[in-house]
């Protein structure tokens, strides 16, 4: 019987070794993650490829990653995307938001992270095809989601 076919993410992030320590901790929870490290990388994958969750950076070399953020929700409204940044000003946050992100999780905060991924993309059962959380985004707050580590 074949099995269904794990979650993907794209993790969009100029920095190689955020890169690969995000695919090595998102390949352990059984998510496969392909990392990019420019916007234009990023939105040809998107054009070409299926992904369950977008994960971006706020400062790509080559684009604004809030300008990206807008690309990509204009092209696939429907797909999470959350950011993943150090850049952590409250007007940061809400800029994210503002782009059409669903979150904003503060670099190096993992529990945060992994657990807005389990929020915006969630399994019914582990056999089962992934189900996607529609895009409702919360403009009235900055962060539209809390995550307690007790209930993950």
């Amino acid at each position: 019987m074949p099995s269904s076919p794990r979650l993907r993410v794209l993790c969009v992030d100029d920095d190689e070794d955020s890169r690969v320590m995000l695919t090595a901790l998102l390949g352990i929870t059984l998510i496969e993650a392909k990392a990019v490290g420019t916007a234009a990388q990023a939105l040809s994958s998107i054009r070409t490829e299926h992904f369950d969750l977008y994960l971006l950076d706020s400062r790509l070399p080559d684009a604004d990653g809030f300008e990206l953020c807008r690309q990509i929700r204009d092209y696939d409204p429907q797909t999470p995307i959350l950011f993943f940044s150090g850049a952590a000003y409250e007007a940061d946050k809400k800029k994210g938001i503002e782009a059409g992100a669903n979150g904003y999780v503060i670099k190096p905060d993992l529990d945060a992270l992994l657990g807005s991924i389990k929020q915006f993309v969630s399994e019914e059962e582990s056999d089962a095809p992934a189900k996607i959380l529609p895009f409702r985004p919360n403009l009235n707050s900055i962060s539209p989601f809390t995550f307690d580590p007790a209930a993950a």
